[in-house]
């Protein structure tokens, strides 16, 4: 079977279910994850990178890896620099961030327990040498980091819609295709949706993302949850046009209407940040990467790139990318608008 078999256990589901519809993120949970999903299906499934679907922070360049192990780093100190540190790599795809994290050599690498989390077995075959590979995160609680690099986007969320009052999306066969249908009226109305909105005005509804958060949290004895990815509160995406917030990506282009091709292409959104529990602290991905020293490590690789200019080596050339790889992580229209939020250990007191 092809990958577009999703549409085929998609119709199955729907044939198989009480009233004939699904319920939006239940046919987001199938087009993304089920036997023939998006990241599932494929030889390796959905990816990111420059010859996958989508780029995230990682695979920008090793210097993103660099500041992440630096972050690690202070997290050990802060936590009594346990043995063993767990550091947890939830939504790793092909191991790129634990690559960069490793060649980075942090502090606290003979503590360093690292987890790559991965539910695509192709992408699990290509994490390093120096991990433990895993499905799933781990269940007994740990003292250690969960780094979580644009995962709650692709966690499958309920979807509001504004028709003269808040309903329900859900989903139906319609010939070949797939089609949205809405509930009655919401009854009560989830307080996180604002009161009014416009005429067919969508808005997502995070539980799943604001209970894994929650779970992930626990897990975690001392330490912290560091998550990285594209949030607004619920307000503002619900005044938005829907398109410019749930988004569809296929070989680094937009896709088609999130209903369309399921199997085929990625189905994403920003996550509403006022739905999750309340974090420690929370910045745009500018700013985190600033604190970190972003700015020395630039510094450093132009001193090191004007050293070597006449005979470059390897080394040389990494450090000189160090420039286009922080312009990418800083744009303010880009990867630098992100929110970076962190959430503390069940037992965490450190200050």
């Amino acid at each position: 079977m092809n990958r577009l078999d999703a549409s085929d256990e998609l119709r199955a589901a729907i044939a198989a279910s009480d009233d004939g519809a699904l319920r939006f993120d239940e046919f987001m949970r199938l087009a993304l994850y089920g036997e023939h999903g998006f990241y599932t299906a494929r030889e390796g499934g959905g990816r990111a990178g420059r010859r996958g679907d989508f780029l995230t922070a990682p695979e920008v360049g090793p210097l993103f890896g660099v500041l992440v192990a630096r972050y690690l780093d202070g997290e050990w100190d802060r936590i009594g620099q346990p043995d063993p540190f767990v550091v947890v790599d939830a939504g790793a795809g092909p191991g790129t961030l634990a690559r960069s994290v490793l060649a980075a050599a942090p502090r606290c690498r003979d503590a360093l327990a690292y987890v790559a989390v991965e539910r695509s077995a192709g992408q699990r075959a290509e994490h390093p040498a120096g991990v433990e590979s895993r499905e799933t995160i781990p269940s007994a609680p740990f003292d250690g980091v969960v780094l979580a690099v644009e995962l709650l986007d692709n966690l499958p969320f309920r979807l509001a819609v504004f028709d003269e009052a808040w309903r329900e999306a859900f989903v139906v066969t319609a010939g070949d295709d797939f089609a949205e249908i809405l509930s009655a009226p919401l009854s009560p109305v989830p307080p996180e949706l604002p009161s009014r909105a416009a005429h067919g005005a969508r808005a997502p509804l995070c539980a799943e993302a604001a209970i894994w958060v929650e779970a992930t949290r626990r897990l975690i004895r001392r330490g912290s949850l560091l998550v990285v990815d594209y949030a607004r509160p619920t307000a503002a995406l619900a005044a938005l046009a829907w398109r410019d917030w749930l988004r569809t990506y296929r070989g680094h282009e937009r896709g088609g209407h999130y209903l369309r091709h399921p199997g085929a292409q990625d189905v994403t959104a920003d996550v509403a940040i006022d739905q999750l529990p309340s974090p420690y602290w929370m910045s745009t991905q500018a700013e985190f990467l600033h604190r970190l020293g972003i700015d020395e490590l630039v510094a450093q690789g132009r001193a090191t790139w004007t050293e070597a200019a006449a005979y470059p080596d390897i080394h040389a050339m990494t450090m000189r990318s160090r420039v286009r790889e922080a312009e990418a992580l800083l744009d303010p229209a880009g990867l630098g608008a992100f929110t970076v939020a962190e959430w503390r250990g069940a037992a965490d007191r450190s200050p």
